[in-house]
């Protein structure tokens, strides 16, 4: 019994020294955290609660009074056919959008891996990442106009030209233009997770006679499957908040304000607050609203990403 007391004594003592360490340790890290936590509560939490509570009265910004109106704001949005319209666009956009992004991505790491000269494809493709977006949807908006670039290249064909930018297509180049804008940055990074796959797994595909769809489909894609989780995350929280590539797009090569059938919830909530006398508490309950649905999609994303990792052996 003693020599059996003997031998636990030490593990005890640095058992109950290695406790008596972990509140110090947790209390060396507050002067770090603190400042940052602090700072994220003033410039995030802090105004997040604000434009809730804005959300429930009827504000047209500081100097004027503020109404209360509870749930009135809300309400009225589900009455306001220009906000069923683009929150419809807003959806259309996130998935649509990112349909046809993650499928020129996949198709992307399909073909370049087998190219030369793969690495200048890849930063040509991602250049109009790199491209203000405004720039990018003014150039479209010019090119589509009623006597832009595409137009005339339609004549020449003698093709009718198209109204592009009218009701009917408008929302549909917006789509393509965003597509066209966007694709580069996911290209980029799912090509950098596929180029640290060793080249030996797929010497091994190759021996047994796989094709390049089913290297892709049993080799590629499972071991970049963490990177397409997190950029599919990405990819929802941009896209639920388009603003800027619709109002140059729209602006650009026509003037006015861009059309209904063409606007995101962001532009909506723009026009909310300019057009005209400003409704902060209307804007902020569509915002609301988007902060929840986000939320949702990224809990949903995420859950519907979710596999096992796949490591080499």
């Amino acid at each position: 019994m003693g020599a059996g007391t003997l031998t636990q004594a030490p593990t005890l003592t640095a058992a109950a020294g290695s406790r008596a360490l972990r509140p110090a340790r947790e209390r060396a890290f507050w002067p770090f955290l603190l400042p940052a936590l602090i700072a994220y509560t003033a410039l995030f939490v802090g105004p997040s609660l604000f434009g809730f509570w804005v959300s429930l009265n009827k504000w047209a910004g500081p100097g004027s009074e503020m109404t209360w109106r509870g749930l009135d704001n809300y309400l009225a949005l589900l009455r306001n056919d220009a906000f069923h319209t683009s929150f419809a666009n807003t959806f259309v956009l996130a998935f649509v959008g990112g349909m046809l992004v993650f499928g020129f991505t996949f198709l992307s790491m399909v073909v370049l891996r087998h190219i030369r000269g793969r690495a200048f494809i890849r930063s040509v493709v991602f250049l109009p990442m790199i491209i203000s977006m405004i720039a990018v949807g003014a150039a479209i908006g010019f090119l589509l106009n009623p006597d832009g670039a595409v137009n005339s290249i339609l004549g020449w064909l003698g093709l009718d030209p198209q109204p592009w930018l009218g009701p009917d297509l408008v929302f549909r180049c917006v789509i393509g233009g965003l597509v066209w804008s966007s694709t580069g940055f996911y290209v980029a990074l799912m090509m950098s997770a596929a180029d640290s796959i060793p080249a030996h797994v797929y010497e091994d595909a190759q021996l047994i006679g796989a094709t390049r769809w089913e290297q892709f489909r049993h080799i590629t894609l499972p071991l970049t499957w963490d990177v397409f989780a997190v950029s599919a995350v990405l990819w929802v929280v941009n896209s639920l908040k388009i603003f800027e590539i619709v109002l140059a797009f729209t602006t650009g090569g026509t003037p006015g304000s861009p059309p209904v059938q063409a606007r995101t919830v962001a532009v909506q909530q723009y026009y909310a607050l300019s057009s005209g006398v400003p409704d902060l508490g209307h804007a902020a309950a569509m915002g609301v609203v988007v902060l929840i649905v986000t939320a949702v999609l990224i809990v949903l994303t995420r859950r519907i990403t979710r596999r096992d990792r796949v490591e080499l052996s």
